[in-house]
């Protein structure tokens, strides 16, 4: 989800947020989806920073011969459908059963699955390219790191990645706590991002960072909006391999 939130500056333990986060996210995102969906559904129409960036993506992807996409996190599958309107071999996964069901009825003809991207349902190196549009959001710090290894372990060498997420304000992460979103009461906390921070765990994961865009707010947001275009390294390694 993107948009504001009140911002506290602390997480739980690391050991209560393995244990919680990933059902907090899941309940929530449950509850909103068809609501999500429904005020979302025209939104790239309006937004050319997204559809710029989108479409640089698909076009490096198609440079390089195409071949299977994922959108981890996918959501309500509209980012997923646009992909695939310019031509991506695209597929969707997502933690809540709700948004997977949303984006399978808007959208028949793409592959949609419940999963989790911290433990993707696809062979090593079996991407061509993936993204996580805003998405990296729901995962705590602490998890990150072996997040973007997996991302690493999915991606061939030489592969694309493509990374949105709203900028901290407060050095390297600020922690939102939503408690009431698109018409419905949630519990659910956000995670605004450092870029530099982020540039760091793609380089150790083995991507190389190919293109960034920061843009200003446009209300209701409350924070710039950042995109990260990268590329796997084609000797590269991840550690989860």
């Amino acid at each position: 989800m993107s948009g504001g939130s009140d911002i506290d500056a602390t997480e739980p333990a690391a050991a209560d947020l393995a244990a919680t986060d990933a059902a907090a996210t899941r309940i929530a995102y449950d509850a909103v989806a068809q609501d999500y969906a429904d005020l979302l559904r025209d939104d790239l129409r309006g937004n050319v920073f997204d559809r710029a960036v989108l479409g640089i993506f698909a076009e490096q992807l198609s440079g390089d011969g195409g071949g299977p996409v994922a959108d981890l996190g996918c959501g309500p599958g509209r980012i997923a459908g646009h992909l695939a309107e310019l031509g991506l071999d695209v597929s969707g996964i997502d933690l809540s059963p709700g948004m997977v069901e949303v984006a399978r009825r808007e959208h028949p003809d793409i592959p949609f699955a419940v999963g989790s991207m911290l433990d993707l349902p696809f062979d090593e190196a079996e991407l061509a390219g993936a993204l996580a549009w805003y998405s990296i959001i729901h995962i705590p710090q602490s998890e990150q790191d072996a997040l973007f290894a997996e991302f690493a372990r999915v991606v061939r060498p030489g592969g694309r990645l493509l990374l949105a997420f709203q900028v901290s304000t407060a050095g390297d992460e600020d922690v939102g706590h939503l408690t009431h979103a698109y018409g419905h009461d949630i519990d659910l906390r956000t995670r605004r991002q450092s870029p530099e921070r982020v540039r760091r765990r793609l380089a150790a994961a083995g991507f190389t960072v190919t293109g960034e865009v920061l843009r200003e707010p446009v209300a209701p947001e409350k924070s710039r909006q950042a995109y990260l275009l990268a590329q796997r390294g084609a000797g590269s390694e991840s550690s989860a391999s």
